[in-house]
């Protein structure tokens, strides 16, 4: 069974980031080639429309692609995670992420943005959220935790 990765729109951006562009274009290659697919939201299409015209064509051009929509049942976890401090008010739209990639139950959230998302303490206090409201643990990570150290040995 194909895994289900949840992309957040920094993910698309990271293509054309010279710092990111490395390990974005080898977990795009993960789905191109059907390793995995790219699970996104309504949320994640609302936000590129504001994005380069370059991110938005490679984005539309992707295959094995999934939309999951955001719910009510993801705005009320996004809401328990601003209520109980995982991050201020301001970070709702990341929350909202983390919240229909819960939801929905993909196998993992992938994202660029390590002050909101990847980032160790988040992490702990959106999965004792998901736990203490009977949602499973998510895995976040970035692309570089995915395919950074694959050719290692």
């Amino acid at each position: 069974m194909k895994q289900r990765f949840y992309m957040d729109t920094s993910v698309f951006g990271g293509f054309f980031d010279v710092e990111f562009e490395q390990e974005t274009f080898l977990l795009f290659e993960k789905v191109k080639s059907g390793e995995i697919i790219c699970v996104y939201s309504d949320l994640t299409e609302s936000e590129l429309t504001n994005a380069p015209q370059k991110v938005r064509t490679f984005f539309e051009q992707l295959t094995s692609k999934e939309k999951i929509r955001v719910t009510p049942e993801s705005l009320k976890l996004a809401e328990a995670y601003i209520n109980e401090k995982v991050v201020g008010e301001t970070s709702f739209d990341d929350c909202v992420h983390i919240a229909t990639a819960t939801v929905h139950k993909v196998d993992l959230l992938v994202s660029w943005n390590f002050k909101h998302i990847v980032n160790v303490y988040r992490i702990r206090g959106y999965n004792s959220i998901n736990l203490k409201l009977g949602y499973p643990i998510l895995n976040i990570h970035s692309p570089k935790e995915i395919v950074g150290y694959e050719n290692e040995h």
